[in-house]
């Protein structure tokens, strides 16, 4: 049974920074590119970033290309995204996305 379970949002302050992780199992994380999307109040559900494999190759939203950053842990099974310098507009809750399945999503809050 695949699970991704996010981990790591809250609530920061503009310009701060937030790591939320993604603990993935019931597959082969190895094998799978992992994907990050978020989905804010009364908005549809936006692609954040990918990491392929092999190789680990990152792409960004226009939205967060400079300040986020994904990562993977093939070791861990665990899946990450750095989010510096936050916004208001960044408040959503992040779903990690991979082999078909979502996880249940972290709620991130920026907000003074």
């Amino acid at each position: 049974q695949v699970q991704l379970v996010e981990s790591g949002g809250g609530l920061v302050q503009p310009g701060g920074s937030l790591r939320l992780s993604c603990a993935a199992s019931g597959f082969t994380f190895s094998r799978y590119a992992m994907i990050w999307y978020r989905q804010a109040p009364g908005k549809e559900r936006e692609w954040v970033a990918s990491i392929t494999i092999p190789g680990g190759i990152t792409t960004y939203g226009d939205s967060v290309k400079g300040r986020f950053t994904i990562s993977r842990d093939n070791t861990k099974n665990t899946v990450y995204l750095q989010m510096n310098s936050l916004k208001s507009e960044d408040t959503a809750v992040y779903y990690c996305y991979a082999s078909g399945n979502w996880g249940r999503g972290t709620q991130v809050t920026v907000s003074s």
